[in-house]
Formats: C-alpha cells, structure tokens, sequence
C-alpha cells in the first residue's frame, strides 16, 4: 500500500508554524517535503528550546517527516538553486508577504514562468486584500481581532488561548487547500494560489458569537472557562483537583440532574433548552461545584462516566504523555533528536484512516543535513557545492 501523496515534492520556506505544518501535514501523508531554511537557521528552529543548542520543541514537531537543506534564495546562485528545486515541485509553501516573495522569486507570477503547473500554497495574518495587507501579525492578533479573546477571558480582562489555534487552524486548512488543489490539477492540468489567513481562520471558529453579535445585539462578555450556550460547563474543583464538564443537550442534561438528585428542575422553564441553562449557568455551575468538592478527581470522573456525561480530568503539561487513555490509544510518536535527553512525544498525525497509510514518523532534520544530497538530485556537481558553500549560499 503506497503512501497517498508518494510522488508529490513540496517545497516549504515557510516559517514559524501556519507554513510549516500545512508542510508537516503534507509530508505526513507521503509527500517529499523539503524543508529550505537560511544557512545560519530560521528563528523557528529555535522556538521553545529543549536542547543545548537552543534547538525548539515547535520545530522538532514540525520538522518531522521532512528533508532540510540551507539557502540563501537572496543571492544568484540560490535564485538558481530555487529555479531548479521550482521546476521538480509541484506545490511551494511560503507564508510570507507578497513583498517578500516577489523579492525571493517566490510569487506566483516567477513560479509559472518556472513550471507552469505549480501551486503556490501561501499564508499571512491578514490577506493579500483590504487595508491591513500589507502589515504583519501573528496568533496573538488574529485571536484578538476574532472576538475570541474578548470572550475568552472575563468581563474585566481578556485571555487568550495558550496553544495558538489560529496558527494550527491556518495551517490545517492551508494543507486542505492544498489538497483540493492538487484535486483539482489532476483534472485540469492547472496549478493556482491557495491562500490562508491567521484572521480568516480565528473568524471560523468563532463565527458563531459573531453571528449572534450581528444579528441580535446581544454583547457578551467573557466568562473564563464557564460555557454561555449551555450548563454546566465549566472547570470545577474536587478535593485534589480540577475537571472540566460539558453538558450539552437535553439527554445528557437530564442524566446530569438525575445525578445531582435534582430532577424537579427537568420541569423548570429555566432550564428548558440549553441557551435558557446557559443564561441560568451560575445557579447550575454552583450545583456542580457543591457536589465536585466533596470528591476526588478520580470520583468525580468515575459517576459522571458511569452517567454518560462528558467529563475530563484538567492535566498539568507533565501529566499528559502519561494519561492512561493517552497512551493506551498511542496518540504520541516518540522521536529521538540529536542533544535532546530524553525521546520528544510529537502528537501522531491529527486524523486516522482506514486505508491511507500513514508510516512512523521521521526526526526532523539537524541545519542542512541533506544540502548535499539534494543539491545532487537537481544537478550540481561536487565542485559546485563547495562554492556555494565558500560564498555563504549553503
């Protein structure tokens, strides 16, 4: 059984995450994804450094599966390796401003003039379109100008997500642009750009509040953890901890206050659907939280199970890796990386197939580790490459 995407080569300048994963994803489904980065390292190779070489943990879950080579695109000689590299791909990945891709050789228009049937898959906080194009911007901005954050937080000070959703977001729709790009060549013969915006991602998934907003007026503010739409949800403590709970629908919310032996307020008008439980939240969340903390985490999570009620334990980052569903459904690769002391747990591919194979996964490149042998592949000689080499190219 081949890999699903054995044969397609992706080329990825991206940087940081929103480019690199839409890669990652790529390369997980069989793709040869090179990774092309300047000779001294992108700064996304040392994000969250776990190594004596400053070496990030976003770039050892993100490197994965990929070849690497070192480049200066800038130069004359690296525009000719880029033009050689162009002609074997079929799809670019390159978040970067359209400034930046001209002045790399990496717009579309060069692109096409390379290889005709190229797909230019690219990313940016805002667009290549309105007034805010041209300026830079990370999660932070997107989550902020979604009306997530505002939500997020509480009615006095905003809060935003930890993980960067809107750069993971960005990135998993990219590859599935991608995706119905390469569909969409396979019937037509013709490449085109997918673009992806940080913005347009964090506008998605919080699209709802934002419909709710427009057409009733209705402003909420935040309220931290605890759910507007429905009740309970929320964190709650127990006697050694915290869970969080999700009750959602009138099924499960009724096994809930068969639980709390509260089954009169199955018949009270309050609590009739789970917009009108969300608006009465702090009198169910209070309910909650009184029976939450006379057990332990361990109890707590045993009766609401046994209710088929939709529960979790909230795990320090420490705690995960040895959360016995977690390991049971090995949903952790194990990956080893040069200077790292102990085997780095890199979340398995998001998604689960019946037939597309999906192999272990492969380290992510050291700096430059297959230059060499790619520069070969496309061409250059032995001698050609130590020039480079003299001249700051590699």
């Amino acid at each position: 059984m081949n890999n699903i995407l054995d044969g397609v080569r992706v080329l990825d300048f991206g940087r940081y995450i929103a480019g690199p994963f839409c890669a990652t994803l790529l390369a997980d489904l069989g793709a040869d994804v090179i990774r092309i980065e300047k000779p001294a390292g992108g700064e996304d190779r040392f994000t969250v450094p776990i190594n004596d070489a400053g070496e990030g943990a976003y770039y050892m879950q993100i490197g994965r599966n990929k070849r690497g080579i070192t480049l200066n695109p800038a130069s004359q000689e690296g525009r000719e390796v880029v033009r050689r590299l162009v002609k074997t791909a079929d799809v670019v990945v390159a978040n970067l401003p359209y400034p930046a891709l001209k002045k790399l050789g990496l717009d579309y228009e060069t692109l096409v003039s390379i290889k005709p049937d190229i797909i230019l898959t690219t990313g940016s906080a805002f667009g290549s379109t309105g007034p805010y194009a041209t300026r830079g911007g990370f999660d932070t901005v997107a989550q902020a100008m979604s009306g997530s954050m505002y939500l997020s937080g509480s009615s006095d000070e905003p809060a935003k997500s930890f993980a960067p959703y809107s750069d993971f977001g960005t990135a998993s729709l990219s590859a599935f642009g991608t995706l119905a790009a390469l569909i969409h060549r396979s019937k037509t013969g013709e490449g085109q750009i997918v673009e992806g915006t940080l913005l347009g991602t964090a506008l998605t998934f919080n699209n709802a509040a934002l419909m709710e907003a427009a057409v009733t007026g209705l402003e909420r503010t935040g309220s931290a953890t605890r759910g507007q739409y429905n009740a309970p949800t929320d964190s709650f403590r127990t006697l050694d901890g915290y869970v969080t709970v999700q009750v959602v629908g009138a099924g499960i919310f009724k096994r809930w206050a068969n639980l709390m032996a509260e089954k009169k307020w199955l018949d009270d008008p309050r609590f009739s659907s789970d917009q009108s439980r969300g608006d009465h939240a702090d009198i169910i969340c209070q309910r909650m939280s009184k029976w939450c903390e006379q057990r332990t985490n361990s109890e707590v999570l045993t009766e609401l199970a046994q209710a088929g009620i939709p529960c979790g334990e909230m795990l320090r980052p420490g705690e995960v890796v040895s959360n016995e569903h977690i390991v049971a459904a090995n949903m952790f690769q194990y990956c080893e990386y040069p200077g790292v002391a102990k085997t780095a747990p890199i979340a398995d591919h998001p998604i689960r197939y019946s037939k597309t194979k999906v192999e272990d996964f492969k380290r992510a490149p050291t700096l430059g580790e297959h230059t060499t042998d790619i520069l070969n592949e496309i061409g250059f000689s032995a001698e050609d490459i130590k020039g480079f080499k003299a001249n700051g190219v590699i």
